[in-house]
């Protein structure tokens, strides 16, 4: 499995992050706005959420290699259900990755067609959407700062834009760098796509700050002006930029 956590690991937190996602769900209530994600409401967020875990669930239990063949749920209109389908879902998720080997193929959307890319792709997908919650609720932001760590490093993996336009548009390098927790990278544009490197190097730009904050910043989750950048401020904004989040 790719990832600095371990499969056990990723499995606590996805149980963790889905039983607070709940309590700050019950915080907000259901017709709250999302900051982070300006046209939901907690409900659309939580329907949002229950079909990603309700998807990636049928997809690992059935070893499938296509998408080709899924059928969704049907939103619960009434809350109570709603949150109980949420609820009832991300256990079988949690029951299902948890007895699946991580090499097992899997369809995926990313480079990495195997179980584990799910195992580490639901605790990270639940937190952010989690903290998502919280900010509905009106809680300050937290994570684990390992968890954090490994969501930078699994966000410059797969979700930037590999378009040559986008790739050509950010035209400077990147070094981020948590201050908390082990995490550096450094990422270059190339012709060809991102050059990512794990290490210590010096970019056009520099992010650095907590984990969390840093992992905030990509996901559009905070402001830049959350964490430090040293150097030249415009190619970090085009960078932030050039993602494929949803």
């Amino acid at each position: 499995m790719s990832g600095a956590l371990s499969r056990e690991q990723y499995l606590a937190s996805l149980s963790a992050e889905s039983a607070t996602f709940t309590a700050s769900v019950v915080r907000a209530g259901l017709d709250a706005a999302v900051p982070g994600c300006p046209e939901w409401t907690v409900s659309d967020l939580v329907w949002h959420l229950t079909e990603v875990h309700y998807f990636w669930s049928w997809m690992v239990e059935g070893e499938r290699t296509s998408p080709e063949g899924y059928v969704p749920p049907d939103r619960p209109t009434d809350g109570a259900a709603l949150v109980g389908l949420y609820e009832a879902t991300a256990k079988h998720l949690l029951d299902v990755l948890g007895g699946v080997d991580p090499d097992r193929p899997v369809w995926s959307w990313a480079n990495d067609h195997s179980a584990g890319f799910v195992q580490r792709r639901m605790p990270h997908e639940t937190a952010v959407h989690r903290v998502d919650a919280d900010a509905a609720a009106g809680v300050p932001a937290q994570m684990d700062p390992a968890l954090a760590s490994d969501g930078i490093d699994e966000f410059l993996e797969h979700f930037l834009a590999g378009d040559t336009d986008a790739i050509a548009m950010v035209a400077g390098s990147v070094h981020l760098h948590c201050i908390d927790v082990a995490g550096e990278w450094t990422v270059r544009p190339t012709a060809s796509g991102w050059d990512l490197t794990r290490e210590h190097a010096k970019g056009d730009c520099a992010l650095r700050g907590p984990a969390a904050d840093l992992l905030m910043v990509l996901w559009h989750r905070a402001p830049l002006a959350s964490i430090d950048v040293v150097g030249d401020a415009d190619v970090a904004v085009r960078f932030l930029a050039a993602s494929r989040r949803s």
